[in-house]
């Protein structure tokens, strides 16, 4: 009988971690590249949390489905993110992260990624 509980345990552990590490494999991650602090307004429906991104340091997991991207209070600088998005922060931009993406970065205005240059 312990074996049998034992197993239960088992799955039931397994099945919260793959639930668990499937949302955050749909969430946004954004680090700060620059060698100064950056103030990041996550803007989800009608909520909004602001974070302040030392130099190297990331936010992972957020916006589950999406969001809106304000850097530093510019209210007319936002970037849209959708879920599994991985961007950076670099000369005070958006930048998307990864090997297919590698330098493009992210439009305030919704058209496609410019490059970076």
């Amino acid at each position: 009988m312990r074996l049998a509980g034992m197993m239960h345990l088992m799955r039931a552990v397994g099945v919260i971690w793959l639930l668990s590490s499937s949302t955050a494999a749909h969430a946004v991650s954004i680090t700060n590249r620059d060698e100064h602090d950056h103030k990041v307004t996550v803007i989800e429906g009608d909520t909004k949390a602001d974070h302040l991104l030392k130099p190297s340091q990331a936010l992972k997991g957020i916006c589950a489905k999406g969001c809106t991207i304000r850097l530093n209070d510019a209210e007319d600088d936002e970037y849209q993110l959708e879920a599994d998005d991985v961007v950076s922060i670099e000369d005070g931009s958006l930048y998307y992260d990864g090997p297919d993406a590698a330098a493009a970065q992210l439009p305030a205005d919704g058209a496609k990624p410019h490059s970076k240059q």
